[in-house]
Parts: structure tokens; C-alpha cells; sequence
């Protein structure tokens, strides 16, 4: 088979430990999944279902162990917000899956940053669009490497946090996601067939806020290793 231009380059996230790459696949976010975040968004945090919205996954932007991300400051926005996650990355196929066998499914997990354009968010919300031009940007979702469950077990309990220019920023714990990885998986499987190759961003704790250029930003999840990335 030929093509009329060359394929894309599949984005491949480093493997902690290994030469081998994660290839992803689909990248989905869990909105507003701590309850101190959705209280400081300004929303009830009583336990809705949740909801999801998509990134791209050419906007995974890969930092292997001890590197820094240069991170582009995007265009047509004046108020850039870091937003900490635990992604779980999916390793094994399925849909209609059940919480008891949902983290069967998880290959690893990594720290990610959902990185958002708020203002334009905020715009769409507040017209009833959907959030694309403000969470689907390019560059929009760093990630460090993805630390094997055979290695590192699950991490339904751990710190969370992040740093911007060494100043605490978010600190949280994962026993306070609303739902559950588990619970997360077999909810969006429900509507998705989920595959290797895809990963979930879990939500963000609350102390969401602006960066701007030459900002350092340091995050990470307990067991995970340390995120890097300077805005540019």
C-alpha cells in the first residue's frame, strides 16, 4: 500500500526501567475528579457520573526520567493552567468491564500534566460548546515515563502534587479521586472499547492556576518519579 504523504509518527511514551515505548493509541480526561478542585471551579462536588473529554495523541509530549520539557506557551490565550494527574495507561482490551476486574486492564501508570487554556475553556463552558479549543491544543499533555504495575503495583493511595519555580502549588492524595481508576475504567468502557495503547488522565486536585514563560513546573505522584517541564 502507498500513501499520499507519510504516516504520522506513532508518539511512543518512554517504559520506566525498559528500552521498550508505550505507543499510544487514545488519550481520555476525567473532568473535575477530586472534590476540592470541582468546588474551586465552582461546582458541587456530589458524586455525578463522570465525564470525559478527549486530547489528541499527538499532544503527548514524552519527558523521559531527570529530563526538563521545554514546553511552548500556546497561542490565543492569556491565562496557560498546570493541572497534575495520575494517568493509568491501558494494556489489555475490553468494553463493558466490571470494577472488579477494571485494573486487570492497567499496564502501568505515569504523572501527567493536563495542561489547559482556561480562558477559552471558560468561554466554551460558558456558551454549552464543547472544551476542544481550550483541553485538545497541541503539546497539551506531558507525560513522564509509565512505571509497570508487575513493578510498581497500583496506586490508589499515594501523593500527588506540584510545584511551580519550587512553591507548592497542588498536594493532594489519590484516595480522593471520586472515582476510582477502577471505577473510572469500567465507566468509560461502557461507552468505549477500550484498547493497548490508551491512556486516562484520572482528574486533577484542587490549587489549579496561570504559568507563565520561564516558569518551572516540578509534579509528580508518590512512586512515580518527578514531572518536568519550563514554559517557553
Amino acid at each position: 500500500m502507498s500513501y499520499v504523504f507519510a504516516p504520522p509518527t506513532i508518539v511512543a511514551v518512554p517504559v520506566a526501567g525498559s528500552a521498550d515505548s508505550f505507543p499510544v493509541r487514545r488519550v481520555y480526561c476525567v473532568g473535575r475528579n477530586y472534590a476540592a478542585h470541582a468546588r474551586e471551579m465552582g461546582f458541587d462536588p456530589d458524586r455525578e457520573p463522570p465525564f470525559f473529554f478527549c486530547k489528541p495523541a499527538d499532544a503527548v509530549m514524552p519527558v523521559a526520567e531527570g529530563e526538563t520539557l521545554e514546553l511552548p506557551y500556546p497561542a490565543e490565550t492569556a491565562n496557560y493552567h498546570y493541572e497534575i494527574e495520575l494517568v493509568a495507561a491501558i494494556g489489555k482490551a475490553g468494553a463493558n468491564i466490571s470494577v472488579d476486574s477494571a485494573l486487570d486492564h492497567v499496564y502501568g501508570y505515569a504523572v501527567g500534566l493536563d495542561m489547559t487554556r482556561r480562558d477559552l475553556q471558560m468561554k466554551m463552558r460558558e456558551a454549552g460548546r464543547p472544551w476542544e479549543l481550550g483541553k485538545a491544543f497541541d503539546d497539551s499533555a506531558p507525560i513522564g515515563p509509565i512505571h509497570t504495575v508487575a513493578a510498581k503495583g497500583h496506586h490508589d493511595q499515594a501523593g500527588i502534587w506540584l510545584k511551580v519555580n519550587g512553591q507548592d502549588k497542588q498536594r493532594s492524595d489519590t484516595s480522593k479521586l471520586i472515582w476510582s481508576v477502577a471505577e473510572t475504567i469500567a465507566y468509560l468502557s461502557r461507552y468505549f472499547r477500550l484498547a493497548p495503547g490508551d491512556l486516562i488522565y484520572t482528574g486533577t486536585p484542587e490549587g489549579v492556576g496561570p504559568v507563565v514563560k520561564g516558569d518551572l513546573m516540578e509534579g509528580g505522584v508518590d512512586g512515580l518519579g518527578t514531572l518536568r517541564a519550563r514554559v517557553i
